[in-house]
């Protein structure tokens, strides 16, 4: 087989498939699970008026305000964005991580790497239906900030004209560049997670428990969060409009207005400002993630064991 058709058949490849799926299915039951906590995080991180309390007070807050479902506000839309963002971002990791690889030794660098360029990707096909999901996820909030001007979507379908109509297409892809800054995000979680489970995995190649999973998801995730969390927030501001592109956006205004944002917020709340809604942010996404990962590795084991194929444990 020539090395350009043994690529194509890493890439379309029925392990990379299953990997994709049990990702997307394990993210979506895990934010499920978890999303009042992510509703939390969203409104301090936008809501600039809203003061900073324990994530049960802020959703208190808003259920009192707002109603019992309130914290479940675009759970349809976040859902349908996660899902796709996920299939996607598994299958390029574990495509590229099969065509890169080729037999060689997994390492924490190459992990990096794959997991950067698989992120690259995803956010390039999947940042406007997170601007819209944002968006919906937010209608009919009772902000502190009453220069948050209200919006009126029917759907997302409907989310999706109005912005191009209103907006035009490139406001679909408002906060690409710190999207793009934050797919160290993923690619230091996957690194650290992928490496502990080769640390764990040392002697003889057996499946790790439940447990193990659980807790290095939860640990990778929450490093990931930690570092990149300011830049989540900026991502957040943009995805909502509140800060709007220049009309030609290129890479010196977007790293421009990066940096306002992040002074902006420094200056009006000191450097606790970058990290508002840290909290429930981390008490969110490390459950989420932990919860995912310990779902996609029971999925992958199950589908692999069933259809009768082992799941390869080489380049982990």
């Amino acid at each position: 087989m020539s090395s350009e058709n043994f690529i194509f058949a890493e890439v379309v490849s029925y392990e990379s498939l299953v990997h994709a799926v049990a990702g997307a299915v394990g993210s979506v039951t895990a934010m499920t699970v978890f999303f009042p906590l992510d509703t939390a995080r969203l409104r301090l991180q936008v809501d600039d008026k809203r003061k900073a309390k324990s994530t049960p007070a802020i959703l208190a807050e808003i259920m009192k305000e707002e109603g019992l479902l309130a914290p479940y506000r675009g759970w349809i839309p976040v859902i349908c964005s996660l899902c796709c963002s996920n299939f996607v971002y598994f299958y390029c990791f574990h495509s590229l991580k099969a065509s890169w690889l080729r037999g060689q030794k997994a390492s924490p660098g190459r992990d990096l790497l794959i997991g950067v360029a698989a992120g690259v990707l995803n956010v390039l096909v999947t940042t406007p239906l997170w601007v819209v999901n944002t968006r919906l996820k937010l209608q009919g909030a009772q902000f502190r900030n009453a220069d948050i001007r209200p919006t009126n979507y029917a759907g997302i379908m409907d989310a999706f004209s109005q912005i191009m109509h209103e907006e035009g297409v490139g406001a679909l892809w408002n906060g690409t560049f710190p999207s793009l800054l934050l797919v160290l995000n993923p690619a230091i979680q996957f690194m650290i997670y992928e490496g502990l489970k080769r640390q764990l995995r040392r002697g003889p190649l057996q499946e790790l428990s439940s447990v193990q999973v659980f807790l290095i998801g939860a640990l990778a995730k929450a490093v990931a969060t930690t570092v990149t969390y300011p830049l989540q927030t900026v991502q957040s501001i943009l995805r909502f409009g509140l800060k709007q592109p220049t009309a030609q956006p290129h890479l010196l205004s977007s790293l421009t207005t990066v940096k306002c944002l992040l002074l902006n917020r420094v200056r009006k709340f000191g450097l606790q400002g970058l990290f508002k809604g840290l909290e429930a942010k981390l008490l969110q996404t490390v459950l989420t993630a932990a919860l995912m990962f310990l779902l996609y590795e029971k999925i992958t084991s199950s589908t692999f064991r069933v259809m009768g194929l082992k799941k390869p444990m080489s380049r982990r």
